[in-house]
């Protein structure tokens, strides 16, 4: 049965490498009528599904794929690493062996693709180790989002040192020290409950100039509500309010949102009725938030939401547009 995979996979490479030249198969050809009902495009992914399932199963995966005699590409390698992203050391083999054809040249997608695929199943030091030798012998680097990726695996894996070595030696990394690099250290810094460091990280942050986003703010609201500190996180947002740096959305929208992403449901709806009563309106997309959440348990109050807000003369606020929200009926569909 392997068998017939494997001829019937080097039947489909055949024939997109005619169409694409894109990938080159060496193999035996099968009947036309095997091959002629697919689309070129339907053929080509049907190879990247099976170099992926040999990588994911085949123990001797580098003997199975030297037997398919395939040209290898960066899009073939980078589709297969990330169709395998939940399996490090199957994707590591299949790299190591992608490297060792004279015909294939790295580029940085596939080279972020498997530290990040590394990073997120905690093995770090192989990580390393392959980062200093593709450094090394293809000049490549990483992207200020890869490193982002590695100092939230840190964090989330509770390596709070090693996050901030990283954040802090990315000038070796020949990445500078960009908004999301602060973002991901704030993320993990509060993640790990260290709220000092988050605030001496934000002071610095502010100090060399980097002005702070939604995800900023989102990421520290989020953390003291997730601690059940509200008061902290209107106090955060006062702070920075005074100091000029007013955050996209109102704070009361990221305190709405901080409060459903924590689980405080009632205190949501508490403070959106009283916005409402007070004549502000939400964002669109904390009603969105509060509507896709409070729906599943009270349905009816979903719907006076959208009745008092539609009736508002500014409808939700979207920017400088007013926007009616999404209908209710749609948002609640599934709650019968």
């Amino acid at each position: 049965m392997n068998r017939l995979l494997r001829n019937a996979a080097n039947a489909m490479l055949q024939s997109y490498a005619k169409l694409s030249k894109t990938l080159l198969l060496n193999s035996h050809s099968f009947p036309k009528t095997l091959t002629t009902a697919a689309s070129p495009r339907d053929e080509y992914f049907a190879v990247i599904h099976h170099v992926s399932n040999i990588v994911r199963r085949d123990f001797y995966l580098e003997r199975t794929l030297n037997k398919l005699r395939i040209h290898v590409t960066p899009e073939l390698v980078f589709r297969v690493l990330r169709a395998c992203s939940t399996a490090s050391t199957p994707s590591l083999r299949f790299f190591n062996w992608a490297l060792s054809h004279p015909s294939y040249t790295p580029t940085s997608l596939e080279f972020e693709q498997i530290v990040t695929t590394l990073a997120h199943a905690n093995n770090y030091q192989t990580m390393w180790s392959l980062i200093r030798q593709v450094t090394l012998h293809h000049r490549l680097s990483l992207s200020p989002a890869a490193v982002a990726t590695l100092i939230d695996a840190y964090g989330h894996h509770r390596h709070i040192d090693q996050a901030v070595e990283v954040f802090n030696k990315a000038a070796v990394l020949n990445c500078p020290q960009t908004l999301p690099l602060y973002n991901a250290l704030l993320k993990s810094l509060c993640h790990n409950r260290l709220f000092h460091g988050a605030y001496a990280l934000l002071r610095r942050m502010l100090r060399k100039g980097v002005h702070p986003d939604k995800t900023t703010y989102s990421i520290l609201v989020n953390a003291w509500c997730s601690s059940g500190k509200l008061r902290e996180a209107k106090l955060f947002l006062r702070e920075m309010s005074d100091k000029g740096f007013n955050p996209p959305l109102r704070g009361r929208d990221l305190l709405v949102e901080g409060l459903l992403n924590a689980g405080y449901v009632e205190s949501a709806k508490g403070m959106v009725r009283k916005m409402i009563k007070e004549g502000i309106v939400p964002d669109v997309g904390t009603f969105n938030a509060v509507v896709e959440t409070v729906c599943k348990e009270d349905v009816q109050f979903c719907v006076d939401l959208y009745h008092e807000v539609s009736s508002h003369e500014r409808g939700t606020r979207n920017g400088p547009k007013a926007l009616k929200p999404i209908p209710v009926v749609v948002l609640c569909k599934g709650c019968g």
